[in-house]
């Protein structure tokens, strides 16, 4: 009976333990069925031992126990049958859980991605892998997805490797994650070598770098856009261009800076252009400055101009007003006449500085050089400032070295650099004064000094002395007149000459002194006996000398003739070129004195006529033009029609007497 009632017993348990099961088996498949995946067993081998329902849902067919072979090859995408039995049989042999990536063939006839995983499950009592329990989930919207991003990404890609641009992506801590082409072949650098401090160090402008690197740091730190110019240097020539580099945060569904996308420009041309813009901005200001100047300075010339060429005839015409009333003393005449002298001789040099000035600027200023002592041409200009420096009680004080080499140079125009010095100290030193002359010799230099106790000049104005029309006190209350020439003229002169002119002065109240450098020639006998004194003022008679003089202006002609009698010469004065060719039919003269604007027969169709009569009728007499006609042009048209000198009026009486004189030969 006991073992009876222990089968009995047993087959109770064994029926609970069935029904126990197939309740788990129902419960287990309910609960497969429910979930939306595709749910499998198969056992050690790979061969189904169990499909859920949506296995047949999906593909149509109802579950049949096949090996897993069987299910890739029936099933399973051609292109994925192989990898997905290379991976379980990976996993049957490390036991590992299988995974793998497959479409699976719907009822439809479609494909469709799944995510297919499985666990193994080991005997309890041998630890032998007995089944494997997995899932197929379906992943078709995210594989597409995938596949969109990197179609999208290729498509980015292709677009940023075909901009001009560099294109750049960096993580939110501004890591770069990708560079493009255009950044690889301008800097030679890779993704890897860009994302390498270094790097970027060494490509960048060092002045560029610290600036960039705040503004960067500052964009990642607050989340705004970043914009900076800088110079990156080219790989291909190691040569920098300007970049304008700027990024924009990228953020994700919750407002979290994830990257950052930025594009670096070549703005090398724009940058050269607004440079170029700026200068030429600058430029147009200056020369606007310049012209404004220049007008500011022609009118303070032309103010100065009038000024002074009225001055000198204020004393003329009142001292001439005088003498004809015929009502002063011998000693009042004597004044007068003087006054008028110096006012008429001061006004014939202003003239004289804005005819050399003239010159100047055509570049028809001319030398006639030979070897010339120094000492000879400064001992000439003191002769013709003493008066005006005794008036002042001013001492003239002489340094000179008598043995400085000669110079090859123009002794009339050094005479006038010399002059204006010396008249310029005289002028604006103070009664009591005191102006020094130095001439000393350094290596190959002669160089003078004029030195003065005088008024000094302003530091600032020290730059625009020599320039043309340039005073310090352009203003109504000067109290020192000239028109601003005189030193201008006399650093041409001075430069023609092969030599410098430059003053000092410590300021105001403290004098000045100028220095003149000229290259000194090399003395030889032959210098030496060529050596001469040049006197401007020597004057030379002209006793025995017939002059034929023509001028239409009665007043000039009538005292050109009285000059030229008080010099011995016997003068024929005439109006007019016809007059001038009767008389020649009377007598021929010694030298023709013609002016040159005259009425009907001009000073050149006179000449042209004489010059076409036979040498015994007077063709080839000496003529000398005398005419206020003064521009270099002038002069030149007059020595091409035939006349041996131009002397401008108004003249002095010992530089015609002299002209006369040299183209007789005399002299």
């Amino acid at each position: 009976m006991r073992d009876l009632a222990n089968r009995i017993w047993t087959m109770i348990e064994r029926a609970r333990a069935e029904a126990a099961l197939r309740q788990s088996e129902q419960r287990f498949r309910l609960m497969a069925d429910a979930v939306p995946q595709i749910v499998w067993i198969t056992d050690t081998e790979g061969r189904t031992e169990f499909f859920n329902k949506q296995w047949s849902n999906y593909t149509g067919v109802p579950y049949e126990q096949a090996t897993a072979t069987e299910v890739a090859a029936n099933f399973v995408h051609p292109e994925d049958g192989t990898q997905t039995i290379e991976a379980f049989n990976e996993a049957r042999r490390t036991g590992s859980i299988f995974s793998v990536e497959h479409r699976i063939r719907s009822a439809a006839g479609t494909y469709r991605w799944f995510l297919v995983r499985a666990e193994p499950y080991r005997d309890p009592q041998t630890g032998e892998i007995i089944r494997w329990f997995g899932a197929s989930v379906d992943i078709h919207e995210r594989k597409q997805a995938e596949a969109t991003i990197l179609q999208q990404e290729a498509q980015f890609r292709q677009l940023a490797d075909a901009m001009p641009q560099q294109v750049w992506i960096t993580d939110a801590q501004g890591n770069t994650q990708y560079v493009n082409q255009q950044w690889t072949t301008y800097t030679g650098l890779t993704l890897e070598q860009t994302q390498d401090i270094q790097y970027a160090t060494q490509i960048m402008h060092p002045d560029d770098f610290e600036a960039t690197r705040q503004l960067w740091s500052t964009a990642l730190a607050m989340g705004t856009p970043y914009q900076a110019e800088f110079r990156l240097m080219q790989q291909a020539d190691n040569t920098y261009r300007w970049f304008l580099s700027r990024a924009m945060a990228i953020y994700d569904e919750q407002g979290q800076i994830v990257q950052w996308f930025g594009t670096s420009t070549d703005i090398e041309e724009f940058r050269r252009a607004q440079v170029e813009r700026e200068q030429l901005l600058q430029r147009e200001k200056t020369a606007r400055e310049v012209a404004e100047n220049a007008n500011r300075i022609k009118d303070e010339f032309l103010a100065v101009l009038s000024h002074e060429l009225r001055s000198p005839l204020n004393p003329i015409l009142g001292w001439t007003q005088l003498l004809q009333t015929g009502k002063l003393d011998e000693a009042r005449k004597a004044e007068a006449l003087k006054t008028i002298e110096r006012n008429a001789k001061l006004q014939t040099q202003l003239i004289e500085d804005l005819l050399d000035i003239s010159r100047i600027m055509q570049g028809k200023l001319s030398l006639t050089a030979a070897p010339v002592s120094l000492t000879f041409v400064i001992s000439a200009a003191i002769e013709t400032v003493r008066l005006a420096a005794e008036a002042k009680h001013i001492r003239l004080q002489l340094d000179l070295d008598y043995t400085v080499a000669p110079i090859s140079a123009d002794a009339a125009r050094l005479q006038q650099v010399v002059w204006n010095l010396l008249s310029n100290a005289v002028k604006f030193t103070p009664a009591g004064g005191q102006v020094t002359v130095e001439l000393r010799q350094l290596n190959q230099l002669a160089q003078i000094r004029v030195i003065d106790t005088g008024k000094g000049i302003n530091p600032q104005f020290l730059p625009y002395l020599f320039e043309y029309f340039r005073q310090e006190d352009g203003s109504t209350t000067r109290r020192f007149g000239g028109l601003g020439l005189g030193l201008a003229i006399a650093r041409q002169i001075v430069e023609m000459h092969g030599g410098t002119v430059r003053a000092e002065s410590q300021g105001e109240a403290q004098g000045a002194t100028f220095i003149v450098q000229l290259p000194a020639m090399k003395q030889t006998a032959s210098i030496v006996s060529e050596l001469v004194e040049t006197k401007i003022d020597a004057g030379l008679p002209l006793e025995g000398i017939q002059i034929l003089l023509v001028d239409d202006e009665p007043d000039t002609r009538e005292f050109q003739a009285f000059l030229l009698e008080q010099n011995g010469a016997k003068v024929i004065a005439v109006a007019s070129g016809l007059e001038a060719l009767q008389a020649l039919e009377q007598s021929i003269p010694d030298v023709l004195v013609s002016d040159i604007g005259m009425a009907q027969m001009d000073g050149y169709m006179l000449l042209q006529q004489i010059r076409s009569r036979p040498l015994q009728q007077g063709g080839m007499i000496p003529a000398i033009a005398l005419t206020a006609y003064a521009a270099e042009i002038d002069r030149q048209q007059a020595l091409q029609v035939g006349f041996q000198a131009h002397i401008t009026k108004p003249v002095e009486s010992d530089v015609l007497v002299k002209a006369i004189s040299i183209s007789l030969g005399r002299i």
